[in-house]
């Protein structure tokens, strides 16, 4: 059972699991939030659950359903009200004569080494599919257009290096940053493995990262039937956990759903704890033309 499972609030349990998440990039650039956090910050977790109205106004107004929005809502607590360090700018654009070059994510003073960071951030959610001819893995989004390889290469090879570019220069300046800022990369997130098939996992991933299956809409009828709620946005973070046992035959219908939407969807399977029902396995289930056709989470 997930240690976040004490916490009644969803977005407290979302921020608890954000502190300790395993990440899908494990290199040289990888920011782990738990080496900087405070001994005593699940008890600051803890008050905050208990006393919602106390919370920062980063989580009162953390929200939204657009995943990206949230999760970055989420990580600037965590940077400001938890590490307590000071945040210079967030999506800071860096733009050359005629176009943008991207954005920083965000861009922090570091109280402890007394450095500016530049972090780039992405929660994300990647399903292992063997290719039928070259027999290769790949790790797809539930929208086929994304795939962790490529996104990893774009955040290492463009995102992070932002900061080194001449065009950054003026705006860093502007701040009151002197020199190029040490680049992080947090990139936590889960991988999916298709049913029935044994794969494995890519060497970049954390070794204990946040896993589950996924499916076919054809394939369904080989899964345990009862048990399943669908994961709306902004739940896809952190284990489900509710008091009411699970409607009947929903992984059925989701199924059914799918096939006529062409929309990925994802799934909790719980089991009775000791305060409610409680996630014990996550499915994707995706069109059965995927991922040939892009199918949008």
């Amino acid at each position: 059972m997930s240690a976040n499972a004490d916490f009644q609030q969803p977005v407290i349990r979302h921020l608890a699991w954000l502190c300790q998440a395993p990440q899908l990039y494990r290199g040289a650039l990888t920011f782990d939030p738990v080496a900087w956090l405070p001994a005593d910050y699940r008890h600051k977790l803890q008050y905050w659950d208990m006393h919602p109205e106390s919370m920062p106004s980063l989580l009162q107004q953390a929200t939204q359903r657009r995943l990206g929005l949230y999760f970055e809502q989420l990580y600037a607590c965590l940077l400001q009200d938890l590490l307590g360090w000071e945040l210079l700018a967030r999506n800071l654009q860096i733009r050359d004569e005629r176009r943008t070059l991207g954005e920083l994510d965000f861009l922090l003073r570091n109280p402890l080494t007394g450095e500016v960071e530049h972090h780039e951030i992405a929660v994300k959610f990647y399903l292992g599919h063997t290719d039928a001819v070259s027999r290769r893995v790949r790790w797809y989004g539930p929208n086929s257009r994304d795939r962790l390889d490529l996104k990893t290469d774009r955040l290492l090879q463009h995102q992070t290096r932002l900061t080194s570019s001449e065009a950054a220069r003026p705006v860093l300046r502007a701040l009151g940053v002197k020199g190029t800022p040490v680049a992080r990369l947090f990139m936590p997130g889960y991988l999916f493995y298709p049913l029935g098939e044994a794969v494995t996992a890519p060497q970049q991933v954390d070794p204990d990262h946040g896993r589950g299956r996924w499916c076919h809409v054809a394939d369904v009828s080989r899964l345990q039937t009862e048990g399943w709620v669908v994961l709306h946005k902004p739940h896809w973070l952190a284990n489900w956990q509710q008091p009411a046992a699970p409607e009947q035959g929903r992984l059925q219908q989701a199924a059914e759903e799918v096939a006529q939407s062409g929309r990925a969807c994802l799934l909790a399977r719980l089991m009775p704890g000791p305060s409610g029902w409680q996630e014990v396995e996550r499915l994707f289930v995706v069109p059965d033309n995927w991922p040939e056709v892009p199918s949008i989470g």
